[in-house]
């Protein structure tokens, strides 16, 4: 039973910081890789941020020196710290991971979580 839920969506004021929390059950985590797409109404699904196993990142040109991903294997779970949020950077924020080894064109997501931003 593999399993992502997502935490730590909200409202803030732009220039404000918000973490998000993706945490993993029903797989071995350390072999995947995670990351993060959003979504803003009316909008097609957007690649925002990725992260293997030791740690190399990948970031959007749109968010890179704002957004940090991170995982801690310990616990199961990928992270999103967003600092100097902007309106658009509302959506929904969704987590992901992919197994490599199993099937690397494949991606398997959570719920989702809401993100707004004011302005």
């Amino acid at each position: 039973q593999v399993q992502l839920v997502e935490s730590g969506g909200g409202l803030v004021q732009a220039g404000g910081s918000l973490g998000l929390s993706c945490a993993a059950s029903g797989i071995t985590f350390s072999i995947t890789v995670m990351g993060w797409y959003r979504q803003a109404p009316g909008k097609q699904r957007e690649f925002v941020a990725e992260i293997t196993n030791p740690g190399s990142t990948t970031y959007a040109d749109s968010v890179k020196g704002r957004f940090t991903i991170s995982r801690n294997n310990a616990k199961n779970t990928v992270y999103l710290q967003m600092n100097s949020l902007k309106p658009e950077d509302t959506a929904v924020y969704y987590c992901y991971y992919r197994i490599p080894a199993i099937d690397p064109r494949k991606n398997y997501w959570g719920q989702g979580t809401q993100v707004t931003v004011s302005s």
